[in-house]
């Protein structure tokens, strides 16, 4: 190309890199050589593509990434459809925006705000779910008190009394006013309630133990959560500060109760098996399911799992991803994902292999969570699990060795959330999707009331 055009091969490497601008002189060699009308070469929109680019690059929301002029036409040039594409979602944005503001009194920055539970899930995901600093002290406070699982409760117990002065003591319910677990700091006294089975307590007593003996380290890890000017926002953000804070104790509480190396060892030789890794570490079935999404270990890492909790209305009220997969934080999760034929199968492991629209593949299993019951009121208060992998890591799951993994009907066409679902005919589809236009025909009935 370089000889016809009668230029350097350099020179023809800088053009497809975008590090040189086309001449006159090259453009016309180019038509003639290749009998192309210089005029489709040029005249590519591409100039109205920088201009809404620049423009919308403009808004307040990107004032910390701001990229240059050079950026911007590199994006153009390079991925033009990725361009119009964002430039789509930016006006929908702006749209959906401002009618959020024109039915109150409500400004861009505290309708944008991120929600202490977005704060807490981008917060763990960005480090990986992994944080070595209290995987190395749960190691360290372990290996000073070396005890089988069933005693780590007296085990806590006396390091609190010994090296804190604090002293645990078992409440009634009545006099716990609806709360688990108390730390009175004029008293110095843990109350916990006796609504709490024994791996919980013991789960309690190991999450004060690292509030406060690694209180300096879970500050400097949130140190880096950025904050507004905004008062609403301010809120949210040191309240999605404190979360983090909390999720940072309950991370040493499980680091604490189930050691790295030991427990990655044991779920690798039970094939993972959820209720063998929970009697061996006398722990919960959702504390080993919430543990196996930490060992992301460098050198030394697990599956890379995703966790979710979520109640009958499919409110998801916790969520922990060390995998690829988007999980929904609003919306509830999708009617054909087995995460909610569990609740009518109360305690029974369920597995389901599944296909979101993107053809990505995972295996997923669900199971019921009794929460603490403490009166004829409080009973089947059950929220359900679901702990997850890319498919290529489920052979590693002794749940799946019974099944074809090449039966295409074995899996199940879930989507993320129902509003942006592109799944057309879909017998559960509860909303409209913001995605795709569902077609209507009056002549016809299709699988829901929303599409012919």
């Amino acid at each position: 190309m370089a000889e016809t055009v009668g230029v350097s091969t350099a020179y023809i490497n800088m053009l497809e890199n975008n590090q040189r601008s086309l001449s006159v002189k090259v453009l016309m060699s180019l038509a003639d050589a290749y009998g192309v009308d210089w005029r489709d070469l040029i005249q590519d929109g591409s100039d109205r593509l920088l201009a809404d680019l620049s423009s919308a690059i403009q808004d307040p929301l990107f004032a910390t990434s701001e990229p240059d002029i050079q950026e911007l036409r590199l994006a153009v040039d390079h991925a033009p459809s990725l361009v119009e594409s964002f430039i789509h979602l930016y006006r929908n944005h702006s749209n959906v925006l401002e009618r959020l503001m024109e039915a109150g009194e409500l400004s861009p920055e505290s309708v944008m705000a991120d929600t202490p539970e977005a704060t807490v899930h981008d917060f763990f995901r960005s480090h990986s779910n992994y944080f070595n600093q209290l995987e190395k002290y749960a190691e360290t406070v372990r290996a000073e008190d070396p005890c089988e699982p069933d005693d780590i409760y007296y085990q806590l117990k006396t390091r609190l009394r010994e090296r804190h002065k604090i002293t645990v003591t078992t409440v009634p319910i009545e006099d716990m006013k609806g709360t688990l677990r108390i730390y009175e700091r004029d008293t110095s006294t843990i109350k916990l309630s006796e609504a709490l089975d024994f791996p919980n307590r013991t789960f309690q007593l190991a999450h004060m133990l690292g509030w406060i003996e690694c209180n300096e380290q879970i500050v400097a890890l949130t140190s880096g959560i950025s904050t507004n000017n905004d008062n609403n926002t301010k809120e949210k953000v040191h309240t999605g500060i404190v979360r983090c804070q909390v999720e940072l104790a309950n991370y040493f509480a499980a680091a604490y109760l189930m050691p790295y190396t030991q427990f990655k060892r044991a779920a690798e030789s039970l094939a993972y098996d959820i209720d063998r890794l929970s009697k061996t570490f006398s722990v919960s079935f959702e504390q080993a399911c919430h543990r196996l999404t930490t060992l992301q270990r460098k050198g030394d890492k697990g599956i890379p799992f995703f966790f979710i909790r979520a109640d009958r209305a499919g409110n998801v009220t916790k969520r922990f991803n060390a995998s690829s997969i988007t999980i929904a934080e609003y919306g509830g999760a999708c009617p054909v994902w087995d995460l909610h034929v569990a609740f009518d199968n109360p305690g029974t492991i369920l597995p389901q292999f599944v296909e979101l629209p993107d053809k990505k593949r995972f295996f997923t299993i669900n199971r019921t969570a009794e929460r603490p019951a403490y009166s004829r009121d409080s009973q089947a208060k059950r929220q359900v699990l679901s702990l997850g992998c890319e498919l290529k890591y489920a052979k590693k799951l002794g749940y799946t060795h019974s099944y074809n993994q090449k039966d295409e009907q074995l899996y199940g066409k879930i989507g993320i959330n129902c509003r942006i679902c592109p799944r057309q005919s879909c017998a559960q589809r509860a909303h409209n999707p913001l995605v795709i236009e569902l077609s209507v025909d009056p002549s016809r009935r299709g699988d829901t009331r929303l599409e012919s």
